[in-house]
């Protein structure tokens, strides 16, 4: 066992910030405790994530490393995976961690079991129980496991991502709303947003 580093009231603010505590969240601080050992906190922008999911470990590495989508320094890319990159821009250093197959538990284990169940049907009160128990269960496993044991560290691969731009906004021609520049697009011999631009590209498909 390699119980986290991170104070646990720490991890209280993690779980305060995003709402409740769950394997997700249990998994994005443990990635968090290797960001924060491998190449350091963020010093404003000074460290990047590229997160490969959109579940809920993001909220852990926002809150833990101050990479969010407002500063440019939190890059979403949605490929369904556990998987998480840092960037250091001083040096550029850059770490990705991924999660081993299994980091939620075996199949068969019932917090995996009764998750399923819950998808498709409602619980009856004793699982809805059982599954309480289970999810608290699966979260101290992941606190606790060796770091090495619930994910795969590695050299991440490309350059640092650049660093966010602050663009021109423009008016639509359709809408009327300010869009920014780079995700203007013209059509037709009008300036338009991508909702606008796509919506007049359906019609002329359609023969509207």
């Amino acid at each position: 066992m390699d119980e986290t580093q991170i104070s646990q009231e720490l991890i209280q603010k993690t779980i305060d910030f995003h709402g409740h505590s769950c394997p997700g969240l249990a998994i994005g601080i443990r990635a968090s405790e290797v960001a924060l050992r491998e190449v350091g906190p963020s010093s404003d922008e000074e460290v990047v994530a590229v997160v490969e999911n959109d579940n809920c470990a993001v909220d852990a590495i926002q809150f833990l490393l101050s990479c969010t989508y407002g500063k440019g320094n939190l890059v979403h890319l949605d490929y369904g995976k556990l998987a998480f990159s840092f960037y250091r821009r001083s040096d550029n250093k850059a770490i990705r961690i991924v999660a081993k197959p299994g980091a939620f538990g075996r199949q068969d284990d019932e917090f995996i079991v009764l998750r399923k169940k819950m998808m498709s049907r409602d619980l009856t009160g004793d699982e809805k129980e059982r599954l309480r128990d289970a999810t608290a269960e699966r979260v101290g496993k992941i606190m606790e496991m060796d770091l090495n044991e619930l994910f795969k560290i590695m050299p991440a691969k490309g350059p640092v991502p650049r660093k966010a731009q602050i663009l021109e906004g423009f008016v639509c021609d359709a809408c009327g709303e300010q869009t920014m520049e780079s995700r203007m697009r013209r059509f037709l011999g009008q300036t338009l947003c991508i909702p606008c631009f796509e919506a007049k590209e359906k019609k002329i498909q359609n023969g509207l």
